[in-house]
């Protein structure tokens, strides 16, 4: 395998743009605000199949690979790369990750991935990567989520809803006005983008409120602040290409649900090429009965049809329908919208010093048990 670096122009020309938005220059942009560094190669391969896997992505003699590198402690640093190599075959992607060393910092420690090979059904189990890699304590990316297709009228995605679904969607839509009340595409409408900041005020007071009720973590407002004003430049450069370009169009929305004037609800969503995602939601203590959430769901969801997406992923859910679980309510509400349940294999990590590695990921298991502590 040749494996070459590219700089950022040659990523976002690469043949066919990335396949996933966590694989796209925006993302690469949007984490290099964030304490990451970006790296951009290519690596020449022989295409195949597996048997076994199913792949979100297909071979191709030529893969870009997008590849974040941070330090996470003094002389101890990480690369990682989200949903991605886009290789069709585990040898490959160990291949390519004794070869990546070579163009990392000498302190690299290891690489950690999360493959896009998936198995579908509520009853499968994740593919697993072979020996030398490790599985990370804990996953970065959801590797089980609920994809909803989109290629069938808004009146059948209905109809393959839970009954219980259906009439929460008609109940919200009838209860709550739901209005898109921000976009990156309309960053630049006001002057610094006024008008989106103060509508993600908003959103992010209730997403404080969603975390002290349910034990969660939030980013800081200045996190999702940068991600409508890095989506909104991606945006722009798109436009500015006039589609010469191949870099998929990114957009991000923020839906928000309103009872007597006041949201009570919001989700923020993202519209990249023919896939839409749902990112982050938050909701009121109260008004809880008015089923705001279904109907934000489903406005994004007909948004994301309109706009020439074929699939909306719900982006994470527990593994199974385990009661037990202290997210047991996210499976039941995302698995009820009638989508396809994907389970990824998650993060997995190649050692380049392994006994740096291992004390990382003791930090990683005692920082997750803390927080499931908390969910409880």
């Amino acid at each position: 395998m040749e494996i070459r670096r590219i700089d950022r122009d040659a990523a976002a020309k690469a043949a066919g743009g990335a396949a996933n938005f966590l694989q796209s220059v925006f993302w690469a942009d949007f984490k290099g605000r964030f304490d990451w560094k970006p790296y951009f190669f290519e690596a020449d391969i022989q295409t195949g199949a597996s048997a076994n896997i199913q792949s979100e992505i297909s071979g191709a003699a030529a893969v870009s690979v997008m590849v974040l590198w941070r330090n996470a402690a003094p002389r101890l640093s990480f690369a990682y790369i989200p949903w991605g190599p886009a290789f069709p075959v585990p040898d490959l992607i160990t291949e390519f990750a004794a070869g990546l060393r070579a163009f990392l910092p000498r302190e690299t420690a290891f690489l950690r991935i999360d493959p896009p090979w998936y198995s579908e059904g509520a009853a499968a189990s994740a593919p697993a990567l072979p020996t030398p890699w490790k599985k990370a304590a804990v996953d970065v990316q959801p590797p089980d989520t609920v994809i909803v297709s989109l290629q069938d009228e808004p009146e059948a995605i209905l109809a393959r809803m839970k009954s219980k679904w259906r009439y929460n969607v008609r109940l919200g839509c009838r209860k709550v006005n739901v209005r898109l009340a921000a976009s990156s595409a309309a960053w630049h409408a006001v002057k610094d983008g006024a008008d989106v900041r103060r509508e993600l005020q908003t959103f992010y007071k209730l997403l404080k409120e969603t975390a002290a009720r349910d034990g969660i973590a939030v980013h800081s407002f200045e996190y999702y602040e940068t991600l409508f004003a890095t989506a909104n430049a991606a945006f722009a450069a798109a436009n500015a290409a006039n589609g010469r370009g191949s870099m998929p169009s990114v957009e991000i929305r923020l839906y928000l649900a309103e009872f007597e004037a006041a949201a009570i609800a919001g989700i923020v969503t993202l519209f990249y090429g023919t896939e839409a995602v749902y990112l982050y939601g938050a909701s009121s203590n109260s008004h809880r009965d008015l089923m705001a959430t279904y109907a934000l769901q489903w406005q994004a969801i007909q948004d994301a049809k309109a706009a020439g997406c074929l699939t909306y992923d719900l982006f994470g859910i527990p593994p199974n329908d385990n009661p037990a679980h202290p997210m047991a309510g996210l499976y039941r509400f995302k698995t009820g919208f009638g989508g396809s349940i994907i389970h990824r294999p998650g993060a997995w990590d190649y050692a380049y010093k392994p006994l740096l590695r291992a004390a990382f990921n003791m930090a990683e298991l005692a920082r997750k048990k803390l927080r499931d502590r908390k969910k409880r």
